[in-house]
């Protein structure tokens, strides 16, 4: 039976799995990494350790099989971890220039993305969620945004943003059904935002 709980450390390994099985735009990204740990790095760890806003995972009998992670503040987000999460890191991956994967993404490490700073004012919170096709059409997807909406109205957030890979047109459809718009496009995909006052 599929459930919704809350996420913290101790699912790292299970989240960091969901995000390698779903990292190249929504399909599976095992083999394309020599160090399979890159992408939670990146796009998970951070939000657990962070332990701020909405942290979700959906789990059945074989463990964790998707997850929604969410910041309230994206600036003090970023500001803590370029302060507490980029670090350790950046001394256990060196920059590298091989033109692979894995370097892109080291590269991320040392030089983060960074949010302009209009848009997260206009749009303080953001989010990412992926689930292992085992659970896809399930309705998990829905249940999952619809709990983070509730909660972000219940602590006052006044709207949400997102990216989406641009070849993921399931997961465009799918923001777009949930009343999210694009805000700016960009050579990988779309920003997308919902404004919830």
């Amino acid at each position: 039976m599929l459930r919704i709980e809350r996420a913290g450390l101790p699912d790292l390994a299970g989240a960091y799995r969901t995000c390698l099985h779903t990292g190249d735009a929504g399909q599976d990204a095992t083999g394309q990494y020599r160090d399979p740990d890159l992408l939670g790095h990146v796009y998970v760890g951070p939000y657990l350790a962070w332990r701020q806003g909405s942290q979700l995972v959906v789990v059945d009998d074989a463990g964790i099989a998707g997850y929604l992670l969410s910041t309230d503040d994206t600036l003090a987000f970023e500001a803590w971890a370029e302060a507490n999460w980029w670090p350790q890191l950046r001394e256990r991956y060196p920059r590298r220039e091989d033109g692979s994967l894995d370097a892109e993404l080291i590269g991320l490490i040392h030089v983060p993305t960074r949010t302009p700073e209009a848009l997260a004012r206009e749009y303080p919170a953001h989010l990412h969620i992926d689930l292992e096709d085992r659970v896809r059409g399930t309705g998990m997807g829905r249940r999952l945004m619809a709990q983070l909406i509730d909660e972000l109205r219940e602590r006052a957030v006044p709207a949400v943003h997102l990216g989406v890979d641009g070849a993921n047109e399931n997961a465009i459809g799918f923001y777009r059904h949930l009343g999210f718009e694009e805000i700016e496009a960009r050579p990988w995909g779309l920003i997308m935002g919902l404004r919830l006052d």
